[in-house]
Parts: C-alpha cells; sequence; structure tokens
C-alpha cells in the first residue's frame, strides 16, 4: 500500500468571516492532487470520543466561498483549551492527545490543517510537540498573530465596524449626541484604529495606547468649541480603564479566557456625569464575526487554504500559513502563538490619525483658548463650553 493520501481538516475558536473560503480552497487544491478530504465537525472535538466528521469534496464545498460561518462547526471551549485567562497557556492531557492520534491513524491522514486564533494555534502546537503532522491557517477578526501581516477576517470585522460608525455618524449629527461604539479586538486595537480611522471617528480608545477621561472630554469640549456638538468614539474592548484595569462582562474562569466588554458603558458614564452631554453606548459584538466575507478576505483564505493542502503534501509540518506580502508563506507556529501583534503607538496609522487631529484620549494639548461658535441649536451656551474645559479636569 503506498502513502495515505487523506487530509483532515477543522475549524477552532470563535467563527470569522472566511472559514468556508479557506475549506473550499483546501478542498479544491487537495482533490486536484489527487487527495482526499476529512472535515472534523465542532472543532477539535470532532477529533475523540465521539468522533465525528464528514468527507468533503468539490460537490458539498461549492458555492461556500461567500457564506459566513463555517459548514463543520467550530467551539471555543471544552476538552481543548490550550489558554485560559489572557494568555496562560495549558498543557494539554497526554490520554487526549494520544486519543488524538489514535483518530488519526485510524483514518489514516498524511496531515491535519487546523484553523484558529492564537489560542486555537496553541492547540496545534501542542499537536505538533506531541508528534503529529499538522499544520495551522491563522483566522481571527482581532489581526493579533504578529506572524502575518494581517489574517482572514480582519478586513470584514473592520468593514462591518465601519458601517457602524457611518450610521452612527447621521444620528449622532441629528442629535446632538456623543455616540460610542465598542469593537472587537480582545489586547490588540486593530479593528478600533482601522475602522475609526474609516468611519470618521473622533476619538479612539486602544489598549497600546493609556488614555485619560479628561482627553476624552478634552476633545469634546473641542469640538463644541468649533460647532461640532457631537463626538463619535471607538473603545476597543480591551482598552484599559485609566487606572489599568480591563473591564470585563464576567470573573475570570480557570477553564476560558476572560470575556471582555463594558469599557464603552464606563466611558459614556463618565461623559455624561463630567459633561451633562447626552451620551449613548452601541456594543458591535457578535455582528463584527458573522456574515458573508469581504473580497479581500475571501481571496485571502482561499489562498491560505491552498498553500495550506501544499505544506502537508511537503511534508511542512509545525508551520502556520501566513501572509506577507504579496506572498503567501510559512512560519513556525509557535512564532505565532508566542509573538502577539499589537498596534504600536508610534506607527504609521496612529500617526496618519493623529494627523487629521483625532485623539487617542492620552493627552489634553495646550491649544491656547477656545474661540466658541454660536450654540443657539444646543442646550448649553458657548459660555458654557468654555467653563467646561476648564472643570474637566476635576474628575
Amino acid at each position: 500500500m503506498g502513502p495515505a493520501k487523506r487530509i483532515g481538516i477543522l475549524t477552532g475558536g470563535g467563527d470569522c468571516p472566511g472559514l468556508n473560503a479557506v475549506i473550499r480552497g483546501a478542498v479544491k487544491s487537495a482533490t486536484r492532487l489527487g487527495y482526499d478530504v476529512v472535515g472534523f465537525l465542532n472543532g477539535y472535538e470532532g477529533l475523540v470520543d465521539p468522533v465525528s466528521y464528514k468527507p468533503l469534496n468539490r460537490q458539498n464545498t461549492s458555492g461556500i466561498i461567500h457564506q459566513g460561518g463555517t459548514i463543520l462547526g467550530s467551539t471555543n471551549k471544552g476538552r481543548f483549551a490550550a489558554t485560559v485567562g489572557i494568555s496562560r497557556r495549558v498543557e494539554l492531557p497526554v490520554e487526549l492527545l494520544a486519543a488524538v492520534q489514535t483518530t488519526m491513524e485510524q483514518l489514516q491522514l498524511c496531515g491535519l490543517i487546523c484553523v484558529g486564533g492564537d489560542g486555537s494555534l496553541a492547540v496545534a502546537q501542542q499537536f505538533h510537540e506531541f508528534g503529529l503532522p499538522v499544520v495551522g491557517v491563522p483566522k481571527t477578526i482581532d489581526n493579533d498573530l504578529s506572524a502575518t501581516a494581517f489574517t482572514f477576517g480582519f478586513d470584514s470585522a473592520v468593514a462591518c465596524a465601519t458601517d457602524a460608525l457611518d450610521r452612527l455618524h447621521t444620528t449622532a449629527a441629528s442629535h446632538g449626541r456623543n455616540m460610542i461604539l465598542e469593537v472587537m479586538g480582545r489586547h490588540a486595537g486593530w479593528i478600533a484604529l482601522h475602522a475609526g480611522i474609516a468611519g470618521g471617528g473622533d476619538v479612539i480608545l486602544l489598549p497600546e495606547i493609556p488614555w485619560t477621561f479628561e482627553g476624552v472630554c478634552h476633545k469634546i469640549l473641542e469640538r463644541e468649541a468649533h460647532g461640532k456638538h457631537f463626538t463619535l468614539i471607538v473603545v476597543a474592548e480591551g482598552a484599559q480603564s485609566p487606572d489599568g484595569q480591563l473591564v470585563t462582562r464576567e470573573n475570570e474562569k480557570d477553564d476560558r479566557q476572560t470575556r471582555l466588554g463594558g469599557i464603552g458603558a464606563l466611558v459614556g458614564q463618565e461623559i455624561e456625569r463630567r459633561l451633562s452631554r447626552e451620551t449613548r453606548v452601541v456594543v458591535l459584538g457578535h455582528l463584527q464575526r458573522g456574515g458573508p466575507p469581504t473580497t479581500f478576505d475571501r481571496v485571502l483564505a482561499t489562498q491560505f487554504g491552498a498553500h495550506a493542502v501544499r505544506l502537508v503534501v511537503q511534508r511542512q509540518f509545525g508551520k502556520m500559513v501566513c501572509y506577507h506580502p504579496p506572498s503567501i508563506d510559512e512560519v513556525p507556529i509557535i512564532d505565532a502563538v508566542n509573538d502577539l501583534s499589537r498596534v504600536p503607538p508610534d506607527g504609521a496609522a496612529v500617526q496618519a490619525a493623529r494627523a487629521l487631529g483625532i485623539s487617542f484620549g492620552d493627552a489634553c494639548p495646550d491649544d491656547g483658548p477656545f474661540h466658541p461658535t454660536s450654540r443657539s441649536a444646543h442646550p448649553a451656551t458657548a459660555a458654557d463650553t468654555a467653563e467646561e474645559h476648564e472643570k474637566v479636569l476635576t474628575p
């Protein structure tokens, strides 16, 4: 009997636009090379007790490139949690790894393609260290894997957040309100930064740049002084409060990563308390992870799927597909999970945003006295604005 010509593929972690494009790209590439493909259901859980999978072919993967979600299902909890809290690694039981090995041997897999973010790829890395033939594909809307210029799903999430800002802009301007949009990204501010720039945000609060409530209020008053009686504020869910604390939706548990959320509401409360301005908060949440992928993500994900098959055929295991424009390359999985990408505070995008007058809430520049314009259509007067500017530094 010749060498096994069957490849496995699974999608782990949170769902993300572009997952089906990866699956389709891998299946079309593999079948052209004479390989069969099986897809494991519900992420890593499908690998063991009970083993759950289905054959994948051109017929049942046709027409899925534009579909959101994943036809294989996924999970970001269960027996294969390799990271908990914020980034603490947890060693998987040897018995569990041995069970995965048994499944792969019984199905005669020559390689397993694991599609996921840093948590899912941390599992793949432990598979590799155990001796299993695995290849990784980076998937996360957070774009926080430094070994690749972009992860698929990020562009789609930014497009969703930008559309939300476009919609918030019109209602904010109509009612003279401050609008806060809280976006995903965990401990990286890429979505907030890119969407904030693309959507005309006035303030962007990131995990990477310390900020203060005074800095945010200063920008609001500065805009009012120039006749702009509304402000768009984009807040990354991982942006720490000025006292250095992460805002979470629940107490941290040992069996899952910390669930972030609530920083937008905190900022809104402080604005209303300090300035007595009507402020509304919108948490975009899982809308960013759902729906069809953008054209960019479809192309990138398809290339990732095809290149992952190439790595399996070449037996380059323990590697992750990556995008180094204009090339699709590969790097060790360990490099991806050990070195996460965060927004550089002095990077080109941040510098461009500052040049546009966007505030990151990190300073109250001394621009001299305000020259408020008439506010006949607003409940507060020009004198109120100048006076509040003097008071806003007092918590």
